[in-house]
């Protein structure tokens, strides 16, 4: 308790991060990085990436303890089953990755909630390949 006699609560990390725009700002550095990466931009059938920049923005803002607005407008995330049509194997995760790699450097955050939102995003990552690649198979 605080010296009022209130309970404190526990800031989260939406919270920490400044809120909405620093998650805008990440999903802006990764899309840009999406955009022109021969791997990733087939996997996004849309013109335009803003759709699913902002899908991805809500979802993190919710995930993070944020409005919860991405379940309000599209239920429950069943992540697995929305990215089951597309193949993501190593190859896409790891193109992935460095995409929001990049991006979460270039928030410049304090270094235990970089961490903390790394570990989540690379665990997301290795979470949602659905495609064991055939090392026997070799190169394609």
């Amino acid at each position: 308790m605080n010296p009022a006699g209130e309970s404190e609560r526990a800031v989260t990390l939406f919270e920490a991060v400044g809120g909405e725009p620093t998650f805008r700002k990440l999903v802006d550095e990764f899309y840009a990085g999406v955009a022109t990466d021969p791997l990733l931009r087939p996997m996004y059938p849309e013109d335009d990436l803003g759709p699913a920049a902002d899908r991805l923005t809500l979802f993190l803002i919710q995930y993070w303890g944020g409005p919860n607005t991405y379940s309000a407008q599209r239920g429950h995330p069943r992540l697995r089953m929305r990215h089951a049509p597309f193949r993501i194997g190593a190859a896409e995760r790891d193109a992935w990755l460095h995409h929001m790699r990049r991006a979460v450097d270039r928030l410049e955050l304090p270094p235990e909630i970089a961490t903390a939102l790394w570990d989540y995003l690379e665990r997301a990552a290795y979470f949602m390949v659905n495609v064991m690649d055939d090392p026997a198979a070799g190169p394609a």
